[in-house]
């Protein structure tokens, strides 16, 4: 089916990297869709993550590939794959990929991610 209401082929050619230290590929993010946006996220090997919050988005982390450590407010959490985090709003956060792979992941938000919710304290 490739209704564009249910079927949202991903190009991960689109692969983009942001200044927040991380290559990310859009997978939704669409006003149509105001309460969930999803993307992929790859963290180079040695690389850290801006700190930063998202100031009214929950946003939750699960972990396809590789291991790192992810900072949650003052919890430091060890990552690997099928783990899944959840960060509050307003809540510090940022990850380290202290492997000799990628660190990859899904980044969940809701409502959906935009750009004036991003924050650095």
């Amino acid at each position: 089916m490739k209704d564009s209401q249910f079927y949202y082929p991903t190009d991960t050619e689109s692969e983009f990297y942001i200044d927040e230290g991380c290559h990310i590929v859009e997978i939704l993010n669409r006003g149509s869709h105001p309460d969930i946006s999803i993307s992929q996220a790859r963290v180079e090997p040695g690389e850290t993550t801006e700190v930063h919050f998202l100031d009214g988005t929950v946003e939750i982390y699960y972990i396809l590939q590789g291991h790192g450590t992810a900072y949650i407010g003052d919890k430091t959490i060890v990552v690997k794959p099928s783990d899944l985090i959840y960060i509050p709003p307003g809540v510090n956060q940022h990850i380290v990929n202290e492997a000799d792979d990628d660190l990859v992941f899904l980044c969940i938000c809701t409502p959906r991610w935009q750009e004036h919710s991003y924050k650095t304290p």
